[in-house]
């Protein structure tokens, strides 16, 4: 067994360039399925450090291998690092600031890109000692459905047989940096999109008996709509169902002749996901009946549950303990978020875990989607540090 002390050590030396890396991704975001100069940017460092891999998954995605040089192991565990960004404009006034208008990392993808670097350069550096394959994978799209996993598996990317187990983190804004967090099981929900349309012949606003009243008949189903939670859905499972956008583009006189809505459905149940779609059709349905107007609704599914393998979760929580003290390790609660990396959750034995990245003498404290989220520069030595410490102990073990 490789010792955790050259882990530390290698994640220590290769710090500095791993800052200027964070730096350099920060200020150059790329929205999803668009990461081109993000992709060319890893290949580069890729290459400088004599690793190999394979490109152009689902257009931008990377594959990154090292194979252990001690023994014949067929056993692989895979790393995964998101890589895209979203449309938001910064309003940080750092050094790193984006570069490209309206378009910024505020989920701390440049974090997870850069600690997967680190991860395979530090495994890189260990190869001769470990005995089996690891894959690092940068995947696109993560915020953007269908999400770039799903492409990547079917486009083979990860190979076949898939790998033994994958492993990845997500920065956690209300985690100080140097702290780690777990869930076991069920972690994060499935995510659906719900868009509602209701369609009649509107009018002016002084005869509604002569018109559909689309404007009336949106807010009676937005709020019959949440029996689907209140009184439909089982205690035992948590949900959600919030629409977040409404759009009606009439005027204080005039009755528009369709209402858009849209929103948000989350779950922990694959079953009950289903029978939900089913309740907001059929309400939605009753709805246009009983207001005789048209009411069409389409649900795009979105990510499924994210499952954290227990024995998986297991090992890495103890594998922490050789890496932090126990009062920096966190046990997680169960998040209504939803996250890409579920798809692989599905297929493969995972653990998605989560990175500190919050310290409040500096004011890094902002919420992850937001104009002012930042990460404290020392997250990504510890993301690079667990990544690929978690990694080597899955191989390693039995």
């Amino acid at each position: 067994m490789i010792d955790q002390k050259k882990f530390t050590e290698l994640s220590h030396t290769i710090y500095e360039e791993l800052k200027s890396i964070r730096e350099h991704l920060h200020r150059h975001p790329e929205l999803s399925f668009e990461e081109f100069e993000t992709s060319s940017f890893i290949k580069s460092k890729l290459n400088e450090w004599g690793i190999d891999f394979s490109d152009a998954w689902v257009k931008t995605g990377i594959v990154a291998k090292i194979k252990g040089e001690k023994g014949n192991s067929t056993k692989r565990i895979a790393i995964r690092g998101d890589i895209d960004a979203l449309a938001i404009k910064e309003e940080n006034n750092t050094s790193y600031k984006s570069l490209n208008e309206g378009c910024m990392h505020a989920c701390g993808h440049d974090v997870h890109m850069t600690s997967a670097l680190g991860a395979a350069y530090i495994l890189n550096q260990l190869k001769g000692e470990i005995n089996g394959e690891f894959l690092i994978v940068f995947q696109p799209g993560e915020e953007l459905l269908p999400g770039g996993a799903k492409g990547m598996l079917e486009e083979g990317a990860l190979g076949n047989p898939l790998p033994d187990g994958i492993i990845g983190l997500h920065v956690e804004p209300t985690m100080p940096v140097g702290n780690l967090g777990f869930k076991s099981g069920k972690y994060m929900a499935s995510g659906d999109e719900v868009y509602i349309e209701i369609k009649g012949e509107g009018g002016h606003a002084a005869a509604p008996h002569k018109h559909a009243d689309t404007v009336s008949v949106a807010a009676h189903l937005l709020v019959e709509l949440q029996q689907v939670v209140s009184r439909l859905t089982p205690p035992s499972i948590p949900t959600v169902l919030t629409f977040g956008r409404v759009i009606a583009p009439g005027a204080t006189n005039v009755i528009p002749s369709k209402v858009s809505i849209e929103g948000t459905f989350r779950t922990f149940d694959e079953t009950w996901r289903k029978k939900a779609h089913q309740k907001i059709h059929d309400i939605a349905k009753g709805m246009a009946m009983a207001f005789d107007i048209e009411i069409n609704v389409n649900i795009v599914g979105g990510y499924p549950v994210l499952k954290n393998d227990k024995s998986i979760t297991k090992k890495l929580k103890q594998s922490a303990l050789d890496l932090l003290d126990k009062e920096n390790i966190d046990e997680l609660d169960i998040r209504l978020s939803a996250e890409d990396f579920a798809v692989f959750s599905q297929q493969i034995p995972a653990c998605f875990y989560r990175l500190g990245v919050r310290n409040e003498a500096k004011g890094i404290t902002f919420p992850v989607h937001h104009p002012k989220f930042d990460a404290d520069e020392e997250a990504v030595r510890y993301g690079a540090l667990s990544l690929s410490y978690f990694a080597y102990q899955l191989i390693a073990s039995n």
